[in-house]
């Protein structure tokens, strides 16, 4: 749904089958097809919101899946070779030093981690060249799940969310990274790279924003090193703009940014400054796995992923009530997700809401629901 906030969606989604070959480096030619057997088939789904325009955003929806399959095909060697369950029990995409695999506890699942990270920032690199040769700004958070294996995998940067709901039991399936949330993360950097916030801000936290009749006066703050509280006197160095402002919703990094992670935003600078705002942003996602193998799956248990523009007016709780008191009934409806998916946003614009209080988002919503019985018995096809 689009709050029309810009002409076009800055929310946009992609989906679709991953076919993954296995590649063989260090020959003439770079990809060496074979036999369809051997293929590794998996299923891909992503929402991307868009901030400052639709154009990263847009970029992501076409290119990201395409970074994901490049990353994932230099490891395929190690996602196919026949394994025990929990590790690579010595076989490595790299022949050298084998060993060290076992030793390090390295598994199949590290190597599907370790592609969507590097697939984000590949995608991350691509946008920002492709933003400024086309003069446009712009960024996006990203929010993927790809079916691999018998296992979901899920990859968030930004504050999208993701959650698995079954009949006794609703599991956040991702974290919403804000810059409240990655404060310490934040805090840090500035402590590390002063010259980041070029004297104009502060990098400590305090309750509230100080004022020139604090100086001198005893105030609680915290810094990067600290998850509790410790009390300071106010110098005037502390009464400049906080490098993380606000609260909840209204929570500000540079007093322009409300997330701290996704993709795009090489261009964006704090009002009236030259200060960059990339380097406290970060492409890398945060990936969660769930093994479907382990799951007793019923035939209404699903996956939600949703923009915030859901979750800004339903918890948790409220979707999953609204999930299960769906699917039950449309069982013969082979459409059944998707208007169920459709339910969910319209459930955002005041009609029919969950609690009866007619809750409305004012901001783009796009949802997946993700069906999850009969993946299981996927799990050992190619």
């Amino acid at each position: 749904m689009n709050a029309e906030k810009s002409e076009f969606n800055e929310d946009q989604a992609a989906c679709g089958k991953l076919c993954l070959r296995r590649c063989e480096f260090g020959t003439e030619e770079e990809w060496l097809t074979l036999w369809p057997e051997e293929f590794l088939m998996g299923h891909y789904w992503a929402l991307f919101d868009g901030h400052g325009g639709p154009a990263a955003a847009i970029l992501a929806a076409n290119t990201l899946h395409s970074c994901l399959r490049r990353q994932l095909e230099a490891v395929v060697e190690g996602l196919v070779t026949t394994q025990p369950p929990m590790h690579l029990s010595g076989r490595c995409v790299c022949p050298s030093d084998p060993q060290f695999v076992e030793e390090k506890g390295i598994r199949a699942d590290d190597l599907v981690i370790g592609a969507l990270e590097s697939a984000f920032q590949e995608c991350d690199e691509l946008i920002g060249r492709e933003l400024e040769a086309s003069g446009q700004v712009g960024g996006c958070t990203a929010l993927v799940a790809v079916f691999l294996q018998g296992k979901l995998y899920v990859a968030n940067a930004g504050d999208s969310r993701a959650i698995l709901v079954r009949r006794d039991e609703v599991r956040p399936l991702s974290s919403e990274f804000t810059p409240e949330t990655e404060r310490q993360r934040i805090q840090q950097l500035a402590f590390v790279y002063p010259e980041l916030l070029a004297g104009e801000f502060t990098r400590l936290e305090f309750p509230r924003r100080l004022k020139g009749d604090d100086l001198g006066q005893k105030v609680l703050f915290r810094d990067h090193h600290m998850s509790g509280w410790s009390y300071k006197h106010v110098e005037k160095s502390d009464l400049k703009y906080p490098l993380i402002h606000g609260q909840g919703r209204q929570a500000r990094l540079l007093g322009t940014l409300a997330v701290s992670r996704g993709l795009g935003d090489h261009q964006l600078r704090v009002l009236d400054t030259n200060i960059q705002l990339k380097p406290f942003l970060l492409s890398v996602p945060q990936v969660t796995v769930l093994d479907m193998d382990q799951l007793k799956l019923q035939e209404e248990d699903v996956v939600v992923m949703a923009t915030d523009g859901l979750w800004d007016v339903l918890s948790n709780e409220q979707v999953a009530r609204l999930v299960r008191s769906f699917l039950p009934g449309n069982r013969e409806d082979p459409h059944r997700f998707s208007e169920l998916a459709q339910m969910l946003i319209h459930s955002t614009q005041g009609k029919d809401g969950p609690t009866g209080e007619g809750q409305v988002s004012y901001d783009d919503v796009s949802v997946f629901v993700i069906p999850l019985h009969g993946r299981g018995q996927e799990s050992s096809g190619r």
